[in-house]
């Protein structure tokens, strides 16, 4: 059986079983997770997913998240949606209601409604992470991936400052091999020439597969995205027929806001695994226990 025949077993099928065992082993034989004591099998297979079932790829894309993790505190270790809930209420970012016809996730970012005055690229960026940590848990984004549309309508020179080198070097890993999602897609409308010199900075890292499915559409996107999405999906403002961006940014502001106890708990544990409660942990309850007890 191929990968993607694996990717659509349900998570407790015997079959997957090998595959979350060998990188299991593998991942706990690496030197930089000395520390850690095991993974759950849910946290391994969004790997083996977003791999195919690969091992060796998916041991090098779960050593990537956990590093990106450890090299980028300044993001990983603050995901809470109330932090930049001014930001989300500008109808800045929203996940579509409805897949697409291949199953995917569409998120649609609209840079304009971004001000650099009131919000780093930092946190900005945080918004992107919180997303992606949510829609990581869900069987079907596993298998099906997702689809990005950033709208550029706004771009301008402030926005350009605040993405530096490094910065970009950190959203072209999380785009390309850093992260347990499988990336279909990435469609740019309304972008400006001068969208194109920060481009060129984040293009050198991005992986080859990654740039062939960046696609440019411009100012006449109307005509374009439809090649790639369903008019019932996407709202009318980018020529579909589903809700409003307003109403879907709304929404999944929402659906942000009703995860913050578990964005909480992933920024705060030791490989994002939650299903694994981190050593330290246990330890403090069981001291909190004996306490109780004593009193």
């Amino acid at each position: 059986m191929n990968g993607p025949q694996l990717s659509e077993l349900p998570d407790d099928s015997e079959q997957l079983g090998p595959y979350v065992s060998s990188l299991r082993r593998r991942a706990l034989q690496a030197s930089e997770l000395s520390a850690v004591r095991t993974f759950s099998d849910g946290f391994l297979i969004r790997f083996l997913r977003a791999r195919d079932f690969d091992v060796e790829l998916s041991l090098k894309l779960l050593l990537n998240y956990q590093r990106w993790r450890r090299e980028s505190p300044e993001i990983s270790t603050c995901l809470s949606s109330r932090s930049v809930l001014g930001l989300l209420n500008t109808s800045y970012h929203a996940v579509l209601p409805q897949r697409d016809h291949t199953g995917s996730r569409v998120l649609i970012y609209r840079i304009g409604q971004w001000n650099p005055k009131d919000w780093s690229a930092f946190q900005v960026f945080r918004v992107s992470l919180m997303t992606s940590e949510i829609i990581s848990t869900e069987t079907e984004t596993q298998r099906r991936g997702l689809k990005a549309i950033f709208d550029l309508q706004g771009w301008s020179l402030g926005h350009a400052l605040q993405i530096n080198p490094s910065l970009a070097r950190k959203i072209s890993s999380i785009l390309s091999d850093s992260f347990p999602l499988k990336v279909r897609g990435i469609h740019l409308v309304n972008e400006p020439m001068f969208f194109r010199p920060v481009f060129a900075m984040i293009r050198p890292f991005l992986s080859d597969k990654i740039k062939q499915r960046i696609h440019m559409h411009g100012a006449d996107f109307h005509d374009t995205l439809s090649d790639f999405f369903s008019l019932p999906i996407l709202p009318p403002e980018y020529g579909g027929e589903g809700p409003c961006i307003q109403e879907a940014c709304q929404n999944w502001t929402d659906q942000l806001l009703q995860s913050e106890k578990l964005l909480q708990q992933i920024a705060s544990h030791p490989t994002g695994d939650i299903a694994i409660i981190p050593e330290d942990s246990l330890i403090s309850e069981e001291v909190k226990t004996e306490q109780h007890s004593e009193e």
